[in-house]
């Protein structure tokens, strides 16, 4: 590791005034990814910036749409926030999946989002239910929010605050894990509202989390898991290495949707 200043501001604004005198620095959340990177020397920030005394950041709170969560509320305490298992079940279902006990006590919302790790769970929650991630700068569309493979919207020195999750008439989240690391080969979220039905898959697109429209499309008509059985998925976008083939990935993300339907009916 190498050496580097630590700051832990008690404002949003003294984070942001950190990050703008200095363009070598970097947040830190829950640490989850940016601490091995450290250690591993595969990252040198001049300074980190530490978000965990900023009050407000941990929020979980009910909005007239649906629940609006902290960028630095853990993973743990999405699982069992009762707002969240109020307003949207799947979602506190999903939080609860993420990694082991000792990830999900530290772990946060925002820095999975920031860091849009290809196979992390959130960003197909955030994408199925058309949230909005809102910065100390300006409020994003999730479908504008996430750009590629570990790419997202977000500015230089921009800082995520919170997420707004509109509440939906029904979604699950379905995942099939890898066996070492426990994020997605395949991770399915499905939401449904009165107007749509939108499937997002994580863990299988060489691009990142995507819509899966055609399941969609099928779905808003026919809402069961008959309906998904009979698609089949275009592996040619999909992963391919050596824990799965693209092929094999195609199969997993159809099983996933099917279960997540079947989940959101029971």
């Amino acid at each position: 590791m190498y050496a580097f200043d630590y700051q832990r501001p008690a404002a949003l604004a003294d984070a942001a005034a950190a990050l703008a005198a200095d363009s070598e620095a970097k947040l830190l959340a829950g640490g989850q990814t940016l601490l091995p990177t450290l250690k591993q020397r595969l990252a040198q920030p001049s300074v980190l910036v530490d978000l965990s005394r900023i009050p407000g950041l941990c929020a979980i709170e009910a909005t007239a749409e649906g629940v609006a969560i902290g960028a630095m509320a853990r993973h743990a305490d999405v699982a069992a926030s009762a707002i969240v298992r109020a307003a949207i079940p799947a979602l506190a279902d999903l939080a609860g999946q993420i990694g082991d006990v000792a990830v999900r006590n530290r772990g946060t919302l925002g820095g999975s989002l920031a860091n849009d790790d290809p196979t992390a769970d959130y960003p197909a929650a955030v994408l199925a239910l058309n949230a909005i991630v809102v910065t100390d700068r300006r409020g994003i569309a999730a479908a504008d929010f996430f750009r590629g493979l570990f790419e997202t919207a977000l500015a230089e020195g921009e800082i995520i605050t919170r997420v707004l999750f509109p509440q939906v008439e029904r979604a699950a989240y379905a995942k099939f894990r890898n066996p070492a690391s426990r994020y997605a080969m395949a991770g399915v979220f499905v939401a449904k509202t009165a107007a749509e039905v939108r499937v997002a898959v994580t863990g299988a697109g060489q691009s990142g989390v995507f819509l899966w429209e055609e399941a969609g499309d099928v779905l808003t008509s026919d809402f069961s898991p008959a309906a998904v059985a009979a698609l089949s998925l275009d592996p040619s976008d999909l992963m391919s290495d050596l824990h799965g083939s693209a092929e094999y990935r195609a199969q997993l993300v159809k099983v996933m949707a099917k279960r997540a339907v079947e989940k959101a009916l029971a």
